[in-house]
């Protein structure tokens, strides 16, 4: 037998729990909103990369060799520059990740049997991808190879295998040697930001609701504005700090190279920590207690690693998830840093990415000093 007032414990709890809506809701929703939506999107199989054709040859042969590439369903056709140079701004700036150049002579070395190159230039600030493009470009020339090679094919007569008659280069970008630590480390700084900076802001500040200190604020001629400001300043100073060690560490701890400018790095940063302040507020806003604030921010903080492009490339994922995708800061934080980190590029080549992450920033702020002002009221 169970006794009375053991039951009556838990009778009480399932009363508290049902009346804690909200909590509730996040319990029951939480397990089936992540399942549904991760399990569609994370898939480590990258298919669909971006990528820019200079086709030097012009002929049916290279045609052949870019038909190749695009049945693949591994890489998408986007581009068609001119010259090496346009290919070089595209990666720079993130519009694509991969380009492929075909030699001026490549139809005339297929058509004599001579090995015919190409080249396949990635983006390498992104190793799985990376990875994916060197041994997807190596099985589609096997598999053209093998194609042109039957035309030495005779019934009856010896046959000696020649070197495979196309051969494709794969070069590596900005992090030719594949290394995980210079990928990682870019992106764990916007990791550990977002985290920090919207679970501790919502908490600290469902913390003094908690305690009335809050309320004693608001008595005071202090404007909401002015409130909101003073109560995100510090967070934004501490943000820096953990930057500054994370990148300390990464520089010195696992030689990630630096090769941009910190100034722009910094200044850009204070975009991305305004838009997950601006999350914190918001969380603020609408948990009744510090329970409730982590709830929502851990709710938060997994579709920003998990969808962002930090863990698993936004290439592999579905379409209508990559648009997902957009209203996630991190996205553009990731691209920004290793822009900067890997590929040393300015403000212009990044702008692509600066623009909807301070479109982003503004919304935020803007919903949050609304909610809060009406909170406040």
């Amino acid at each position: 037998m169970i006794p009375h007032r053991l039951l009556a414990i838990i009778r009480k709890e399932f009363v508290q729990m049902r009346r804690d809506r909200l909590t509730l809701a996040m319990m029951l929703l939480l397990p089936f909103v992540q399942l549904v939506v991760f399990g569609l999107a994370i898939n480590t199989d990258v298919k669909h990369v971006p990528m820019a054709v200079l086709d030097y040859s012009q002929s049916s042969e290279s045609r052949r060799l870019i038909q190749s590439f695009t049945n693949s369903d591994y890489f998408d056709v986007v581009a068609w520059p001119r010259d090496t140079r346009e290919i070089s701004d595209l990666i720079d700036s993130g519009s694509l990740k991969v380009g492929l150049v075909i030699d001026p002579d490549y139809a005339r070395d297929v058509r004599a049997g001579r090995v015919a190159r190409a080249q396949v230039l990635v983006d390498a600030s992104d190793p799985i991808t990376a990875s994916s493009t060197l041994s997807n470009s190596a099985g589609i020339a096997n598999i053209l190879g093998v194609q042109l090679l039957g035309r030495y094919l005779r019934p009856g007569t010896p046959f000696t295998p020649p070197e495979m008659p196309v051969q494709i280069d794969v070069r590596g970008w900005f992090n030719p040697d594949l290394l995980t630590a210079n990928y990682i480390v870019p992106g764990l700084i916007g990791v550990i930001l977002s985290m920090t900076m919207m679970m501790i802001t919502a908490m600290a500040i469902v913390k003094e609701r908690e305690t009335g200190t809050l309320e004693q604020l608001i008595t005071t001629p202090i404007k909401t504005w002015e409130l909101m400001i003073g109560k995100i300043v510090p967070y934004v100073l501490m943000g820096y700090t953990q930057m500054t060690i994370a990148l300390l560490v990464g520089i010195y701890g696992f030689h990630v190279p630096v090769r941009g400018s910190l100034l722009l790095m910094y200044a850009l940063t204070l975009v991305y920590i305004g838009c997950y302040l601006g999350l914190g507020l918001v969380i603020s806003t609408v948990a009744r207690t510090q329970q409730q604030a982590m709830q929502m921010a851990f709710f938060l903080f997994l579709p920003t690693i998990l969808l962002s492009g930090f863990m698993f490339p936004r290439a592999g994922m579905p379409e209508w998830v990559q648009i997902l995708t957009l209203v996630i800061p991190l996205t553009y934080y990731l691209e920004i840093m290793r822009g900067i980190v890997l590929k040393g590029v300015g403000l212009v080549a990044l702008w692509r990415w600066v623009a909807p992450m301070m479109a982003l920033m503004v919304a935020i702020l803007g919903i949050a000093m609304l909610r809060f002002k009406k909170r406040l009221d």
